[in-house]
């Protein structure tokens, strides 16, 4: 899809109940019981709302006639490449209506990037369509840009100007980039705090942002927001209900990009987003939902919240779902300092062993057809580590890679949902960095609520055992309240997990500075995301050497 032009045919985007939603389903079932074609059908028909063939033929509105900022939710770019870049903005005057108050008609958008803060030196500029069946987002890949350059952004539609947005092009490829300041957040479940966190990443120095899932919650968020007891909103009943259809994952993102510190962190660094589970339910696995409902009716949830998720992040074409199913693990390169492989750990993966409760490792979970990846993701992880040029090879993923026992007994409970769950998966990767020769190897991980420092072990049972690489989980950005450094399972996972070198339970964000020497890593964190306006520390900073794999105390 040409951004600046009338998109394809949703036909050709693949919105189709037999191929799409039925299609998947066959693929992914395995022990759950499956629909016939005639209900599959028709659940698909009754839940989406997804846009009907042709539905691009709208009327176009005369931007003219909006009469309120319809740019309430921010601006936003991603996924740097050395000549271009994905500009996003979404139009809704009403963000909390279904429609964000601008019903069924497109509206054209002006877009241009500048030199310059003040747009004095405009170097690119054209018109995008918003277009109602994205739910009036826009996505504008801007080509043609120099590399390695810092540039500044903004849309107008009608009277209407944006606010402006700063990001950067990567380095040219092949070039030896010096160095890379990145910060990785993640969890950001609006009901539990402010967005404190948040702010601070806007305001730090940093090249880049990776975004490692649960951007959003499914939960139900009631009229007070939650923990946010000091503002004076009083939210819509919209809200206080849990996320099942494809207009309430659009809400859902309404309320999540109103927030002024998430908006601020978008508008000052180019994200690089990757999802978990909570953008569409808690710990599903592939085409198996949490609960016990036809797989059909979840691949139709699923539908919806893929689509969602596209419709409010910059991500390019590549990346727009066809039905329940959307291409999103890829791989981004810093000339030849990084290579970025992008996993999705979500979207493939074998359902959890052991009715996903923390479980010792036993058959079922030591499966070796069991993964995490699917095999076409992690045959493309390997070979991308084997045609790497770059001198860190960095994996951001979602779920926690390293060996994480909950006690110091020899038959420990491990998590079935992380990578623990999946040792077979877990093993052929490790294999396969070491056969590809992958030295530098860190890997970036959310989802856990807490900040983490491993050493990541050829064999974790055997702490004497070689250390293939690093591994830093970035806590969360709001999931979980406020925390505190040290939780009382603190004493009892230090010593079950000698590859583990830190452990913090408190909110914040991980802030890693890559050059040809090393990597650092600083732990960021707040005392408080209860109140607002926390001030942020450094709790801990690691380094690891190029060439030496393990972490030592900055």
């Amino acid at each position: 899809m040409a951004p600046t032009g009338r998109p394809r045919a949703l036909s050709e985007h693949a919105f189709s109940p037999h191929d799409a939603v039925l299609g998947a389903a066959a693929r992914h079932l395995g022990r759950r019981r499956f629909l016939t074609v005639a209900a599959a059908t028709a659940a698909l028909a009754f839940s989406t709302n997804l846009p009907a063939r042709g539905a691009t033929t709208a009327p176009e509105l005369d931007a003219r006639r909006i009469t309120s900022d319809p740019f309430t939710l921010g601006v936003a770019s991603g996924d740097p490449l050395p000549d271009s870049v994905v500009l996003w903005t979404r139009l809704a005057p009403e963000p909390f209506q279904e429609d964000g108050g601008l019903g069924t008609q497109r509206v054209s958008v002006d877009w241009e990037v500048a030199l310059d803060e003040y747009f004095g030196a405009v170097v690119s500029r054209g018109t995008a369509l918003a277009y109602p069946e994205y739910a009036h987002s826009v996505h504008v890949d801007v080509r043609g840009l120099t590399a390695g350059t810092v540039y500044y952004y903004r849309f107008r539609a009608g009277a209407w100007l944006s606010p402006a947005g700063r990001t950067r092009t990567a380095p040219a490829a092949g070039s030896d980039a010096a160095s890379l300041k990145l910060a990785a957040v993640a969890c950001q479940a609006y009901q539990d705090g402010y967005y404190t966190v948040l702010r601070h990443v806007a305001e730090d120095d940093v090249d880049l942002v990776f975004h490692l899932g649960d951007y959003l919650y499914e939960y139900a968020v009631n009229s007070a927001g939650g923990e946010r007891r000091y503002t004076d909103v009083v939210l819509p009943d919209v809200f206080n209900r849990e996320t099942m259809t494809l207009a309430d994952y659009r809400l859902r993102y309404s309320l999540y990009k109103s927030d002024k510190d998430l908006q601020a962190a978008h508008a000052a660094h180019p994200f690089v987003v990757t999802w978990d589970d909570h953008e569409v339910e808690n710990n599903y696995a592939g085409a198996v939902p949490e609960n016990d409902v036809p797989p059909a009716e979840f691949l139709v949830r699923r539908a919806a919240a893929y689509r969602a998720y596209w419709e409010n992040q910059p991500l390019r074409a590549a990346q727009l779902p066809q039905g329940p199913d959307a291409q999103h693990y890829r791989r981004l390169n810093w000339g030849t300092l990084a290579q970025f492989d992008i996993l999705d750990t979500r979207q493939y993966r074998s359902d959890q062993a052991y009715d996903d409760r923390p479980h010792a490792p036993g058959a079922e979970s030591d499966d070796p057809a069991r993964t995490i990846t699917g095999a076409a993701q992690e045959q493309w992880l390997l070979d991308g580590w084997r045609a790497s040029t770059a001198l860190w090879n960095v994996m951001p993923q979602q779920v926690c890679f390293s060996q994480r026992k909950f006690d110091t007994t020899a038959d420990a409970a491990l998590s079935m949902d992380a990578w623990d769950g999946y040792r077979a998966s877990r093993n052929r990767v490790v294999a396969g960095a070491k056969a590809a020769g992958v030295d530098n190897w860190l890997i970036l991980t959310g989802d856990v609520h807490v900040a983490y420092a491993l050493d990541v072990k050829e064999n974790f049972d055997d702490p004497a055992s070689a250390t293939v690489g690093t591994e830093v989980t970035c806590t969360s950005v709001a999931s979980g309240r406020d925390g505190v450094a040290k939780p009382d399972n603190w004493d009892t996972y230090m010593k079950a997990n000698p590859h583990m070198k830190f452990y913090d339970a408190r909110r914040g964000y991980v802030r890693a500075t890559l050059d040809r020497q090393q990597t650092r890593l600083d732990f960021r964190t707040v005392p408080a995301i209860s109140t607002p306006g926390a001030a942020v520390t450094t709790s801990a900073s690691f380094v690891t050497e190029a060439g030496s794999p393990g972490l030592e105390p900055a």
